[in-house]
C-alpha cells in the first residue's frame, strides 16, 4: 500500500517501487530522485541472422571484416552487443523507469518499420516494444517511465514524422507535456506516466517531447577509471533537469581481442561489485554532486535496481 512507510526503501517491490515510496517524496521532482535506467534496452533480441547487416556506426575495419569473414566476426559481435537480457517487460518489473533506446531504420527497407540498434538491428520494432510498454504501463498505473529516443540512424523527416505518430498513438493520455511539474503527486493526479525526450531539434516545436537528457558517458573498460571520471564530472555540479550516469563500461576493438574467449557479460559482472559500491555512497537531490538516473548493462543482475533504489532514503534524512 502507498503511503508514509517505515519499510527501507530496499524491501520494496520493485516492480511498483515508485507507487511505494514514502509520501515524503511524492512531492519531489523526479530529476532529483535516483532512478534505475537500462542502458541499450532492446538489445536482447538483436537479429542473429547472418543475413542482417552490421550497423554502419560501426567502425570501418569491422564492417569489412564483417562482409569477408561473417561467420568468425559474427559471434564477436553478438557477445559485446547484447547489453540486456531480459524483455522490457521484466526490465520494467524488476524497477527500470528509464530506457535507453536507440533508433534505426534498416537500411534497403522500403517499408516504415523502425527497430532498435547496437552492432545490429533488432528483430522486433520499435512500435511492437512500444506497445508492451503501454501494456505493463496499463498494469502499473501510478509507475512512471522515461523513454530517450536517441542515436537516430537512417531516420529522414518523414520517420521523424511516424515515430512521433506512433508514440502518440500507442500513449496517448499517458504523455507528459513539457510545462508540467515532475513530481509523482502531480503526474499521478493527472494520469501521466510517460516522459518521452527526443535527441533531435524536432522536439523544440513539440509540447510532448522532453529535450535530449545527457548521459554520462565515461567510454572506459575498467571500474577505476570509469568511478575517477565521474567523480571527476561531479565537482563540476549537476545538470539542472534529468541527467543519466552511466556505469556501462565500453569496450574497444583492443580489449576485445585481448579477450577472445570473454563476452560484454563477462565484464560488467566482474566490476559490479567495485561500480555498486561506488553507487551506495551516492547521495541524489540537486545539490552538487549528486546523481539522478543511474543507467547500466545486465540491470537484473547484483541488486543493480535495489541499489539504486534505497539511496532515495537520503532524501528523507537530508533534504535536497
Amino acid at each position: 500500500m502507498s503511503g508514509c512507510s517505515e519499510l527501507s526503501l530496499r524491501e520494496l517491490p520493485m516492480e511498483s517501487w515508485m507507487s511505494h515510496l514514502p509520501c515524503a517524496l511524492w512531492d519531489t521532482p523526479l530529476y532529483h530522485l535516483a532512478i534505475p535506467g537500462s542502458h541499450n534496452a532492446i538489445t536482447y533480441c538483436l537479429d542473429m541472422n547472418d543475413r542482417s547487416p552490421v550497423d554502419p556506426m560501426q567502425p570501418d575495419m569491422l564492417q569489412k571484416l564483417d562482409k569477408y569473414m561473417k561467420p568468425l566476426i559474427r559471434p564477436f559481435v553478438y557477445k559485446w552487443a547484447i547489453t540486456q537480457e531480459f524483455t522490457i517487460k521484466q526490465q520494467l518489473d524488476c524497477g527500470v523507469r528509464y530506457c535507453d533506446l536507440r533508433i534505426a531504420h534498416r537500411p534497403n527497407d522500403p517499408s516504415t518499420d523502425l527497430y532498435f540498434y547496437h552492432g545490429v538491428y533488432t528483430t522486433l520494432t520499435v512500435e511492437t516494444i512500444l506497445t508492451e510498454v503501454k501494456e505493463w504501463l496499463d498494469a502499473h498505473p501510478k509507475e512512471v517511465v522515461i523513454l530517450s529516443f536517441s542515436h537516430f540512424l537512417g531516420l529522414n523527416q518523414e520517420l521523424h514524422i511516424w515515430l512521433l505518430t506512433t508514440i502518440r498513438n500507442i500513449f496517448t493520455s499517458k504523455l507528459c507535456p513539457k510545462t508540467e511539474e515532475l513530481t509523482l503527486r502531480n503526474l499521478w493526479a493527472l494520469g501521466y506516466q510517460v516522459i518521452v525526450s527526443y535527441e533531435h531539434n524536432i522536439s523544440s516545436s513539440h509540447s510532448d517531447l522532453w529535450p535530449h537528457i545527457p548521459y554520462w558517458w565515461a567510454n572506459k573498460c575498467k571500474a577505476e577509471a570509469l568511478i575517477e571520471e565521474f567523480e571527476e564530472r561531479k565537482q563540476h555540479g549537476r545538470p539542472g533537469g534529468f541527467f543519466v550516469t552511466g556505469i556501462n563500461l565500453t569496450e574497444d576493438l583492443k580489449y576485445i581481442c585481448t579477450h577472445p574467449t570473454e563476452s560484454l557479460k563477462d565484464l560488467v559482472m566482474s566490476t559490479y561489485p567495485a561500480l555498486l559500491t561506488w553507487v551506495r555512497e551516492q547521495t541524489p537531490g540537486s545539490r552538487v554532486g549528486s546523481l539522478n538516473i543511474i543507467a547500466g548493462d545486465f540491470i537484473t543482475e547484483r541488486h543493480f535496481v535495489p541499489t539504486i533504489v534505497t539511496l532515495n532514503e537520503k532524501l528523507l534524512k537530508w533534504p535536497s
